[in-house]
C-alpha cells in the first residue's frame, strides 16, 4: 500500500525536502546543499541519496512510497525534461528519468513557481479552490496557474511567467531579462525600491523614506502604513501595475482566486487593498470581485506542491 510521498524543492543554494503522507500531512522536512559545481551534475544524485537515506532511517519500503515530486527553477516539460536552468547549471536535462533510474520510485517534476501554486491550492491560501493564480513577489515576480486542480505549465513549461508581462510600453529602464516595462520592474521588492529612488530624485516632498541609508521594500510599506504620502503613492503605483497584469490574466483564464506570496506579501492587507482597488477599475464586469488572498505556506509551498504532484502519480 502506498502511504508516503516525497516533496523536493530544488533551489540555487539549498534543496528543501519533505516527507509527507499521501493525504498531505508533513511528517518531516530537512535541507541539503545544492552542489552547482560541474554544471549541477551532482544535484539529482544528492536528492536521490537523501530520499533513500530517509527511507532507511524510517524503515520505509520503496513499495510504500507513492512517488517523488520535484520543483525545479526553470521550464519543465510534461515528460519531466528541463529545457535549461541557469540557477543550477543545467542544459537540457531529463530530470524525471534520471531520478526514477536512481531511486526506482515514480517521479513527477514541474517548474518551481507552478509547483508552489499547487501547494498553496492544496494546503495553503488557495484551499477550497481549484482555479488559482498565484503570484510571488520577491526579488523578482513569479507566477503559477492552476486550473481544475492541475498546473497549467504550457508546451515548454514556461506558463505562468507573469513577471514578464509588459505593463508599461514607455519604460526605458531594462528588466533583468533584457526587456522593458515588465511587471517585475514595478511589483517586485527591487522594483518598488527602484521606483522610490527615481521619485526621491525628482520630488523634494517631505518623506520619511529619506531617512534610510539603504532603502528596502519593507521600509516603504512600513512608512505607507504610517501615512507617509510618498510611500502611499509608491504602494498605490505597485498595486496599479500588478492589478493591470492580473486583469489580463483573469480575462484569459477566469480563475476563482488570486494568491499573493513572496517576501513583499508580508506587507499584508495594505498590499491587497491597493491591488483590489485597481483591479476592479480595469476588468470586465463579469470578472470583478475576484478573491485576493495571502499565501500561507511561505518557504514550504514548494515541498507541499511537489508532494501533491507525487500524490497524483
Amino acid at each position: 500500500m502506498k502511504k508516503y510521498v516525497f516533496g523536493i524543492d530544488i533551489g540555487g543554494t539549498t534543496i528543501k525536502c519533505g516527507l509527507f503522507t499521501k493525504e498531505g500531512e508533513l511528517l518531516e522536512k530537512w535541507e541539503i546543499a545544492t552542489r552547482r559545481e560541474e554544471k549541477g551534475a551532482h544535484i539529482l544524485g544528492d536528492v536521490a541519496a537523501a530520499i533513500l537515506e530517509k527511507c532507511a532511517q524510517r524503515d520505509i519500503k520503496k513499495e510504500e512510497v507513492g512517488g517523488i515530486g520535484l520543483g525545479i527553477p526553470g521550464p519543465v516539460r510534461e515528460d519531466g525534461t528541463v529545457l535549461k536552468c541557469a540557477n543550477l547549471g543545467w542544459d537540457i536535462t531529463p530530470a524525471t528519468k534520471i531520478m526514477q533510474e536512481m531511486t526506482k520510485i515514480p517521479v513527477k517534476a514541474g517548474n518551481d513557481a507552478n509547483v508552489a501554486a499547487l501547494g498553496e491550492m492544496w494546503k495553503g491560501g488557495g484551499r477550497g479552490y481549484e482555479d488559482v493564480i498565484m503570484v510571488t513577489l520577491g526579488t523578482g515576480v513569479g507566477g503559477g496557474v492552476i486550473l481544475g486542480g492541475r498546473m497549467v505549465a504550457g508546451s515548454n513549461g514556461a506558463g505562468g511567467e507573469i513577471g514578464h508581462m509588459i505593463v508599461n510600453s514607455e519604460e526605458e529602464d531594462t528588466c533583468g531579462c533584457g526587456g522593458h516595462g515588465h511587471l517585475e520592474q514595478y511589483a517586485s521588492a527591487t522594483g518598488i525600491v527602484r521606483m522610490a529612488k527615481k521619485r526621491l530624485e525628482k520630488d523634494d516632498s517631505p518623506t520619511k523614506l529619506r531617512q534610510y541609508g539603504e532603502l528596502s521594500a519593507k521600509n516603504i510599506f512600513d512608512c505607507a502604513k504610517e501615512g507617509d504620502g510618498m510611500a502611499c503613492l509608491l504602494v498605490d503605483e505597485l498595486g496599479r501595475y500588478l492589478a493591470l497584469a492580473l486583469s489580463h490574466v483573469a480575462a484569459t483564464v477566469d480563475q476563482q482566486v488570486f494568491v499573493i506570496g513572496g517576501g513583499v506579501s508580508r506587507a499584508g492587507e495594505i498590499l491587497l487593498d491597493a491591488v483590489r482597488r485597481h483591479y476592479n477599475e480595469n476588468i470586465l464586469f463579469a470578472l470583478q470581485g475576484k478573491e485576493f488572498c495571502l499565501a500561507e505556506l511561505g518557504n514550504d509551498a514548494g515541498i507541499y506542491g511537489s508532494a501533491r504532484l507525487a500524490a497524483e502519480l
